[in-house]
This record gives structure tokens, sequence and C-alpha cells, in this order.
């Protein structure tokens, strides 16, 4: 199988995450899935994704705000737009998880994590295309805010040219994601007494907070209001 997937722009990429030397599940591997859809439900459900990237000689792994479509990642870019620079072809790989709680077991070597992840390898692009950098940009807003873009005043030219967004594939990927009860249940710990099982964590949305220098009158739209209560990822 290919090592290095390439995708062609504007074809559509396969139902299965293809296995190549980076994506291989070597460790739980019944944790991973090759399902595309599990990968773009790990996107979907969150907007901050970690950019691991070599500036300088030196690893570096970067928080940030992304987007997506459905052959692309778009996100901010500019520590590695630094090193794309020197070596055009430098691959990066960025990564989204989500912790949805503790595996408490009755010994502490079977604790772990609830989470789902993903990992997305490959070489991204810059966007310099003012259309697809507009484009790319909606995607990101909307995909943190649903409703904002259309709200809130548009990235203006001179805005869009200090802009770094960058564009990466979405071809080469890896999903894992670990949840259920404890796996000593069966063994010999099971005769300790202990309690056992999982402790959920979740996050909401809080009221929202104005602005201190905004004038009185001015509600949140609903977009915003709306969010309330409601569920993060």
């Amino acid at each position: 199988m290919n090592d290095h997937p390439e995708q062609r722009e504007g074809t559509a990429l396969p139902a299965t995450l293809p296995v190549t030397d980076r994506t291989r599940h070597r460790r739980l591997r019944e944790q991973g899935s090759l399902d595309r859809a599990d990968l773009e439900a790990v996107l979907d459900a969150g907007f901050v994704c970690h950019l691991g990237v070599v500036v300088d000689g030196s690893p570096m792994v970067v928080p940030t705000v992304y987007g997506r479509d459905d052959t692309h990642l778009y996100l901010h870019g500019s520590v590695a737009s630094r090193s794309l620079a020197a070596d055009p072809e430098a691959p990066v790989c960025v990564t989204v998880t989500h912790i949805d709680g503790l595996i408490l077991a009755r010994s502490v070597f079977e604790h772990g994590v609830s989470y789902r992840s993903a990992m997305i390898h490959g070489v991204p692009r810059p966007v310099t295309d003012p259309e697809e950098k507009l484009r790319g940009l909606r995607l990101l807003t909307e995909h943190a805010t649903p409703g904002q873009w259309d709200y809130a005043r548009r990235p203006s030219r001179k805005e869009l040219a200090a802009t770094t967004l960058l564009a990466l594939s979405l071809a080469e990927a890896s999903v894992k994601v670990a949840a259920g009860p404890p796996d000593d249940g069966t063994g010999p710990d099971a005769a300790l007494g202990i309690w056992a099982g999982n402790l959920p964590l979740t996050a909401a949305w809080g009221a929202p907070v104005p602005d201190p220098l905004l004038p009185a009158g001015i509600e949140p739209p609903r977009h915003i209001a709306g969010r309330s209560g409601t569920r993060q990822g």
C-alpha cells in the first residue's frame, strides 16, 4: 500500500482511511478505526488542534483553531509557514483530542482515559488565492461559531493579506477511541473490594458575557445565546 497517499484537487477521499507507516496502529489496535466518518466526527467535535512542526531545527507543538471541508483541514499556521519557507516539503502532524473521562480500575496499572483522538499527517499548502483564503476562513469561523460569519464584519483585503492560512489534506490520518469499563473486572483484582468504573468529564457553554465597552441594548444574537448550556464536543 502506498505510504504517501496523494489527493488530487477536487477528488473525493475514500471512505476507508489508508494504512501507512505513519498511521498504522501498532499499540492498542482495538482502539483504532479506519472509518473516515470517525475521523470527521472527531474533527467536528472540536475546534482547537495542535500543530506539530520543526522550526529552525527544533520541534514545536502549537495550539491553533481549524475548520474543514470534505478533503482539507484549514488552520492558522504562521509558525508552520516559517518552516515551509525554509523547506516547502516539510511534513507536519496535526492532532485533535477530546477527553471524555477517566477509566478507574482496581489497580493503578489498569487505569486509563476515555478519549477520542485523530492525527493528520502531510505537507501543508499555504493558501494564497484570495477566494480560497476567504472560503477557508469562513470554514474556520463557522466551525467554531456557526452563524458568526454572516453576523460579524468579514476580513478586509488588508486583514486577509496579514493572515496565514494553511490547507492540509485529510488523505493520511489515523483515529483512536478509548471507552468502556476497566479491564480488570474478571481478573484477580476483582476480589479486592475496590470501587472501579468510569468518571465522565463533560464541558458545556456558559452564558455569553458582554464586552464591558458594549453599548447598552445590544443583545447576543440567537446563534451565540442559543449555545448556552449546550455540550461542547
